[in-house]
């Protein structure tokens, strides 16, 4: 069995003047809810590798969890900011050498994504607020397409 972990980045501060939506950080809050998220996944699921989007408040909630976890093999992909579920199932195709992969990104395309897999819908959004993350299971030759996947945990701040 394949597992993909979809971790949302957590929560975090307004765009400020002249900074740009990739640049955004995490709030104090965001900061809470990704120490949690961490804690949830080390008893739960660490993945074998983890791919980042490169917007900071991804890359800060990361790093959160790599401060519980210890180490694990990252990589980023700017394909992840703002992508369809379609850019993220080619994302974790690209990674079939893995049994368990996790993403960290953003929403709306981890919640479609997650409803697409699960239940065949991508408009079957069952909401995946900042901090959320979502276990989804399939067997090794599945095919990443609408239905292939189990929803085997969810856990949200």
């Amino acid at each position: 069995m394949r597992q993909l972990i979809l971790l949302r980045h957590a929560h975090a501060e307004p765009q400020a003047a002249g900074q740009t939506d990739v640049e955004r950080v995490l709030s104090p809050r965001g900061e809470a809810e990704a120490d949690d998220a961490a804690a949830w996944l080390q008893g739960h699921a660490l993945p074998q590798r983890v791919v980042v989007s490169p917007a900071r408040r991804a890359q800060q909630t990361l790093a959160r969890v790599v401060a519980v976890t210890g180490p694990l093999d990252q990589c980023e992909d700017e394909r992840i900011y703002e992508a369809t579920p379609g850019t993220l199932i080619d994302v974790i195709e690209s990674h079939r050498d893995v049994e368990r992969l996790m993403l960290v990104g953003h929403n709306p395309g981890f919640e479609s994504l997650a409803a697409l897999l699960s239940t065949g819908q991508s408009g079957d959004h069952r909401g995946m607020p900042p901090g959320g993350v979502a276990i989804l299971t399939f067997t090794e030759t599945a095919v990443l397409e609408p239905g292939a996947a189990e929803l085997t945990a969810f856990w949200a701040p």
